[in-house]
């Protein structure tokens, strides 16, 4: 996962205030009308089929407020050079929040459609707060909170997940989810997750990619309970590289040869979260609430 640097961010602000505030020199003291906007941030994907996750987001969030318009970013840089070379383009969360600061918007709700809250989460809000406290920009700025933030938000997603396991499987079938996983502290939610589950399911695992539990775990965990079949499901908002590839791939190292190479029959279902409208509204929720707080 690539980072933007400090160094670019803080010119690209830089810039911003220099612009903008001399294009609104005029204009000091002077009342403006209110014109509120959300911004919706992902990491971003280049998969075509894994935008269905995207766009049910946005329909849900046009569903909720009809009235506001809707911008997007992805904070993955890699993502969008790749997108660019097939001729598509996509803002940061800087260029986009300069964007709508050229359109003249005051009032800005940033939804993080992250998972949990990592580095990028904590990068977006410091990044929202820098351009919150330009002098002539936002009159306010909030930004909502990522899927996983409270204990009623794992609760949620429990009982969303569970809802949308695959009718065929049988009660010791196990479920095996895959996170994305991180170096920050907040992995662990993945872990606590994954409690949450066993409490009501205890053939339901949560694994990530490039945090803990790892696969390897849970492929012990798997064979002490002989289990003979697996369905293994994104845990990412899209159902994109990760997915296809280091989930589902037949590659050796996806998760999908490791458990067959234990003698584990695997059934992939290539659905991301927010294919299911029962965890888009959690994200709803902590939009809705990011833009009660505007005012």
């Amino acid at each position: 996962m690539m980072k933007k640097t400090w160094v670019s961010t803080l010119m690209l602000v830089f810039t911003v205030v220099c612009v903008f505030g001399a294009a609104n020199a005029g204009d000091h003291g002077k009342a403006r009308p209110t014109k509120k906007g959300i911004l919706l941030v992902a990491f971003g994907t280049s998969i075509s089929k894994a935008q269905i996750s995207y766009k049910n987001i946005e329909r849900a969030v046009r569903a909720h407020f009809p009235d506001v318009p809707i911008r997007w970013a992805y904070t993955s840089e890699f993502i969008r050079r790749k997108l660019a070379k097939q001729g598509q383009s996509m803002d940061s969360i800087e260029k986009a929040l300069a964007k709508m600061m050229d359109e003249k918007f005051t009032h800005v709700a940033i939804q993080s459609l992250h998972t949990i809250a990592g580095w990028e989460f904590h990068d977006l809000r410091k990044n929202a707060t820098l351009f919150g406290q330009m002098t002539g920009g936002f009159d306010s700025i909030r930004v909502g909170n990522p899927l996983l933030s409270t204990d009623n938000d794992f609760a949620r997603v429990v009982i969303a997940l569970l809802k949308n396991i695959p009718k065929s499987r049988k009660k010791t079938d196990a479920v095996i989810l895959m996170g994305h996983g991180t170096s920050h502290p907040v992995n662990a939610a993945y872990a606590a997750l994954m409690y949450h589950f066993q409490r009501k399911d205890p053939y339901v695992f949560v694994g990530t990619v490039e945090g803990s539990p790892e696969i390897d775990e849970i492929k012990e965990m798997l064979l002490v309970r002989k289990v003979k079949t697996a369905y293994l499901m994104p845990f990412m908002s899209v159902a994109g590289d990760h997915a296809i590839n280091d989930m589902a791939g037949e590659q050796d190292g996806s998760w999908k040869s490791i458990l067959t190479k234990a003698g584990i029959s695997c059934s992939p279902v290539l659905k991301g979260t927010a294919e299911y409208d029962e965890i888009v509204e959690i994200w709803v929720d902590h939009l809705a609430k990011a833009i009660s707080g505007l005012d």
